[in-house]
């Protein structure tokens, strides 16, 4: 499953610079699937959609700080835990209900994020 942050975020920006595959954004800030990872130009995600890897993606959240589920593998392949959660100073980062995924898709995501 990927990691949310709650609303409990007080926007440190300790967990941004962690996340291996720059699945954290701060909050407004606009996203893409390119950053820091070794997708570019246009490519066919995992669930089937194609998009530009080099668009920006409209912020998940105004807030606070916030984690791309699509880019999220949960550390796997690169830590073995989340490392948002384990350098979170307020226990904000926790796991995602609406994204519940097996150790075997997030270790693909990883692989298609940076294969």
């Amino acid at each position: 499953m990927a990691i949310i942050i709650t609303d409990d975020c007080i926007n440190c920006g300790a967990c941004e610079p962690e996340c291996p595959n720059s699945a954290i954004y701060e909050g407004a800030i606009d996203w893409r699937w390119q950053d820091k990872t070794k997708l570019s130009g246009k490519v066919t995600l995992p669930d089937g959609t194609e998009a530009d890897a080099e668009a920006y993606q409209q912020a998940y959240s105004d807030d606070v700080y916030y984690i791309v589920p699509g880019k999220c593998t949960e550390c796997k392949g690169f830590h073995e835990e989340p490392q948002c959660k384990t350098v979170c100073p307020v226990d904000c980062c926790i796991d995602d209900p609406e994204h519940r995924e097996t150790d075997d898709i997030l270790f693909s995501r990883q692989k298609f994020l940076h294969s």
